[in-house]
């Protein structure tokens, strides 16, 4: 698994959500997918960077796990799990930790995309 972010950690602890543990496995997923992402907060949020923003969550969210892929438009490949039909961002909606470990490929998936992405344009 990837790099933790202990402020990451502690705004966990403090995220009073009926969401939060598909959150935390959320995140343990992206973190995990690839060597190369690492988490900081940004905007108040968990937000997952390599080379560039690649995805924060939406936080107040709170009947489903929201995340925001800033870029997510730009990620090659096909990726049904990203929503939005919009010229930049896409956002992927997770109803619960079920469907989370579901996802799971696919959200790793993204991750690997966006990292080869942008080891390939120099990023």
């Amino acid at each position: 698994m990837g790099d933790r972010n202990p402020e990451v950690d502690s705004w966990l602890d403090r995220y009073e959500n009926p969401m939060k543990p598909a959150v935390k496995r959320t995140r343990d997923i992206l973190v995990g997918a690839d060597p190369r992402i690492t988490e900081t907060i940004k905007w108040s949020t968990p937000t997952f960077v390599y080379r560039g923003n690649l995805a924060s969550f939406q936080p107040r969210a709170r009947q489903f796990v929201s995340i925001l892929f800033h870029l997510g438009a730009s990620i090659p490949g096909e990726h049904p799990i990203l929503q939005g039909g919009g010229d930049t961002a896409r956002y992927a909606r997770l109803a619960d930790l079920e469907e989370v470990e579901r996802e799971r490929p696919a959200l790793e998936a993204v991750v690997r995309a966006w990292c080869d992405s942008r080891d390939a344009s120099g990023g």
